[in-house]
């Protein structure tokens, strides 16, 4: 028990604490939405590029429309509060691991640090690579459905002016709503961002003793079923889409199998050196 900060509070005195740490986060929560308002435009923009990028190569105006009065407001908002939340995650891990880290093992703490580091690097890495990769894909399979809009037709409103064209056929084009266009982006963004913590979520359960290397190596046939399903569901229809979540999934997969297996070899190392397991013994 030596290897435990020194902590006799008593409960009041915890719960004081986790109401200091939940004001701290919740103001740098609210400081971070603040500032991330006054530049929710050029989020918008940046979101929507993808979108923007396919209209251009099919020669229409790169914008979206609203459809009610309040609809671009409450998607600044929006944005807004998942920025902020983003920004100030560093705030809130902090606050989160200064309450946590007194009640750890010190071999606990040097544990779990790399992990709490490693799992918003790897969000943002599955972040932009739906961003660069998967929803540009998506969004030219979806969009391409649609006919171009003619040179003669009202990009706001999709009409014809009467008189110029008599017997023009009837044609489907795409005028993007700003809050459906984001919510999609938005949905490619979670969804791989989800999917990077793989590694870290497999190698706790490795660490807590729920899963090993030999468990994930007997069921990698059905974890591969499942990636497909998961292919299949989060994108498009659309073969290479499908194929590329699948691989980068299956290779996080792999990875994880092989930290776990380097999890199993450190707890190994170390119950030799405690006497608790015998040379020719192995997890």
């Amino acid at each position: 028990m030596s290897e435990i900060d020194d902590s006799s509070a008593p409960l009041i005195e915890h719960l004081a604490e986790l109401r200091t740490r939940i004001i701290k986060s919740v103001a740098a929560f609210l400081v971070a939405m603040v500032l991330c308002f006054t530049v929710a435009e050029p989020i918008l923009e940046f979101i929507a590029e993808p979108i923007a990028d396919v209209l251009r190569a099919r020669g229409q105006p790169a914008q979206l429309i609203f459809t009610a009065p309040q609809e671009k407001f409450f998607v600044l908002i929006r944005i807004s509060v998942i920025a902020g939340f983003a920004l100030s995650f560093p705030v809130i891990a902090h606050q989160l691991w200064r309450f946590i880290a007194p009640g750890l093992y010190k071999t606990e703490q040097r544990a779990f640090l790399p992990f709490i580091l490693a799992s918003p690097a790897l969000f943002t890495l599955g972040a932009a690579f739906a961003h660069y990769v998967v929803t540009p894909l998506a969004m030219n399979f979806f969009i391409g459905f649609s006919d171009a809009i003619p040179a003669l037709v009202n990009v706001v409103t999709g009409t014809v002016p009467v008189g110029v064209v008599e017997n023009e056929e009837l044609r489907t084009v795409f005028l993007g709503s700003v809050r459906e266009s984001l919510d999609l982006s938005l949905k490619f963004i979670f969804a791989f961002g989800l999917c990077f913590q793989l590694p870290v979520l497999l190698t706790l359960m490795g660490m807590a003793g729920l899963v090993s290397a030999e468990g994930l190596n007997n069921v990698r046939k059905y974890a591969v079923v499942a990636i497909l399903v998961l292919a299949a569901v989060v994108t498009p229809p659309d073969v290479i889409t499908q194929l590329i979540l699948f691989t980068v999934v299956y290779g996080l997969y792999e990875v994880s199998i092989w930290l776990v297996r380097l999890v199993e070899r450190r707890k190994e190392r170390e119950l030799r050196a405690a006497g608790l397991l015998d040379e020719d013994e192995s997890l």
